[in-house]
């Protein structure tokens, strides 16, 4: 007779691991696999910034100043025929001779070539490796091309909202990590110990709760010097952020460990002589990992929105430094409204990420308890 142990008996649900049922979930969920490739595609993005920008984006240029979007043509007509040749329409610039306002206009006889992966300004990616080529460049290196547009100083739109996606993205990565180590400590404890210590931690979550979020944002960031280096306020404004954003995280983490604690795997760890430190990170802290993993994709977009609007507010990250707040506070006039829509691109950015990770996080959150969707 076959053993009950034979796992052709079995399943493969039955068998399976945690994560690979939690993956065969989470694969089925469209949107959450559409926001995971959104997600992976601007991370590289801001990674790999110096590559993917055409220019450096802070190269100003006077007479290309609020020069309007081109369109990039891939098919090149000749007289010999056509080819398949990236290109976009030169722009000149003319001036009203009673109003003397500057207008741009299409120069139908002249076109500016573009290469795939050819050589441009140089660079050091990610600031250590000494680097020439670029995903896209003009043939004529005196020449420049605006996708997305050019700002008030002639600076590309492109090159700079993609290295604002490293900052923002970054910020928003590296503040909940901050916030996911506060909240699994502090929630981990007060869900163990219980008792005194949990009255304490409750009471220091609840009176960090009962702050109004954007004034104690807006106070703690308007505290910082404004001649401190870019680097030091970019590290001092994800601090703020994570220390007001670890409670939600620190909550659900003691409402899991308080559930765990009397499960029969823990108290079967603590009768076979397990230490407190085996029993918290090697039995309870994998069976919540989950639900902590989704939580955290979700608490990502909070922090990319809390430092995009502290930025626009320009009491967040300040220029040189660029990020998506710090670029959409160029469009604060009645000027970029009327005259240069193409400022708000880093809003449409914002858009699609904060999106993205929601529908990454509501993936993930229904692919956290694979066994109930089974059951289902």
């Amino acid at each position: 007779m076959a053993s009950v142990l034979d796992p052709r008996l079995h399943t493969d649900t039955e068998i399976a691991s945690q994560w690979r049922l939690m993956w065969w979930s989470f694969r089925r969920h469209t949107l959450a696999m559409v926001g995971l490739v959104i997600v992976l595609l601007l991370y590289l993005i801001g990674i790999f910034a110096e590559f993917v920008a055409p220019f450096d984006p802070q190269s100003a240029s006077a007479k290309h100043v609020y020069h309007p979007p081109q369109m990039i043509h891939f098919i090149d007509s000749t007289d010999d025929g056509w080819r398949i040749k990236p290109w976009v329409q030169a722009y000149t610039l003319e001036r009203d001779k009673f109003t003397l306002q500057t207008t741009f206009k299409p120069d139908e006889g002249k076109r500016i070539y573009l290469s795939f992966f050819g050589k441009g300004t140089p660079y050091k990616l990610l600031g250590l490796i000494p680097a020439e080529r670029r995903l896209l460049v003009p043939d004529e290196p005196n020449e420049r091309f605006f996708l997305f547009g050019a700002d008030r100083l002639g600076r590309d739109m492109l090159s700079r909202t993609v290295f604002g996606t490293r900052v923002s993205m970054s910020i928003g990565l590296v503040g909940v990590t901050l916030s996911l180590l506060l909240g699994v400590l502090l929630g981990g404890i007060s869900g163990y110990y219980g008792g005194a210590v949990d009255m304490v931690i409750q009471r220091v979550v609840e009176f960090v709760l009962s702050l109004p979020t954007i004034p104690i944002w807006l106070a703690l960031t308007a505290s910082l010097p404004a001649s401190w280096p870019p680097l030091t306020r970019y590290f001092a404004i994800t601090l703020i952020l994570s220390l007001v954003g670890w409670t939600e995280l620190a909550r659900v983490v003691r409402g899991r460990f308080l559930a765990l604690r009397s499960e029969d795997f823990v108290v079967a760890a603590r009768l076979d002589g397990c230490s407190e430190k085996r029993v918290i990170f090697r039995h309870m802290l994998p069976s919540l990992m989950s639900h902590v993993i989704a939580s955290v994709t979700l608490a990502i977009p909070v922090m990319i929105l809390a430092e995009t609007s502290l930025s626009f507010l320009g009491l967040g990250l300040l220029p040189p430094t660029i990020s998506w707040g710090v670029l959409l506070k160029e469009a604060q006039n009645i000027r970029s409204i009327a005259q240069a829509p193409w400022l708000f691109v880093p809003g449409a950015f914002v858009l699609v990420a904060v999106l993205a990770l929601n529908f990454l996080g509501d993936g993930l959150r229904d692919a956290a308890d694979p066994y109930a969707q089974e059951r289902g």
